[in-house]
């Protein structure tokens, strides 16, 4: 099963993947796929936490937004999950981490199978009502950095109950890593979606297509706003055809 893990810069997605990898590295065989812009930096940081054979942890270099390599053309991806699944197959688990990105992004069920969105309290506890596709629909929605709630004057529970009812009952974890309880529930979550994928009960959803956003220029080119997903010059080439882009 291909896992992907999104969410804006700075919430904590790397780190969520380690505390994945150390809980399950014992029971499942698992692979890891990082995604940075020009950098390698979220595959050296998991490298050298420990937490996987370091042959099981790559890069994807986008060189674009972040969000183009997992929902616009995700061919590096997919060569990259391929390419794990050839070396260490067969593998019961790859994550694919997402460059960080803004409310909007989202992966294509060309590439995951499902995929969780990571909020942190950090951002502050208004973030969870402002929506977007990942908040709303992604399988799985973590309020990351619990912990941190009573220094940055977040009001945990609300956040986390005001996320429930941004995604109308779908589920939402409540995480810190310090936190063991809250790690058994996500790791839960992992272990039961694999069940039903396993079995052919996990369909692949698309949360939906990329909301109109803004990129400020580079190199001398003006800022620009565009979609995804809906403008022909952003589409999504899938894999495989009965699989929606």
């Amino acid at each position: 099963m291909r896992l992907g893990v999104a969410g804006p810069v700075g919430t904590g997605k790397s780190s969520l993947i380690a505390t994945l990898c150390r809980a399950l590295a014992d029971e499942l065989r698992l692979g890891v796929i990082t995604n940075d812009i020009y950098t390698d930096e979220d595959a050296r940081f998991l490298k050298s936490a420990g937490v996987l054979d370091p042959e099981r942890i790559r890069p994807v270099e986008t060189g674009a937004c972040p969000h183009t390599a997992i929902r616009d053309d995700v061919t590096a991806n997919l060569l990259a999950a391929e390419d794990m699944e050839a070396d260490f197959g067969p593998l019961d688990l790859v994550i694919i981490e997402s460059g960080g990105d803004n409310l909007t992004a989202t992966f294509s069920p060309a590439l995951v199978d499902a995929q969780l969105f990571v909020l942190d309290v950090a951002g502050g506890g208004d973030v969870v009502r402002k929506g977007g596709p990942g908040i709303a629909r992604a399988d799985l929605l973590v309020i990351n950095k619990t912990d941190l709630g009573e220094h940055v004057g977040v009001d945990v529970e609300r956040m986390t109950r005001e996320g429930r009812e941004a995604r109308r009952g779908s589920p939402v974890v409540a995480l810190s890593r310090h936190d063991e309880a809250s790690i058994r529930m996500l790791t839960g979550w992992v272990r039961e979606t694999l069940a039903r994928y396993r079995t052919g009960e996990q369909t692949p959803v698309d949360p939906g297509p990329m909301a109109p956003h803004f990129h400020t220029g580079q190199d001398g080119e003006e800022p620009h706003t565009h979609t995804h997903g809906q403008d022909p010059a952003h589409a999504g080439q899938s894999a495989w055809p009965d699989r929606p882009a």
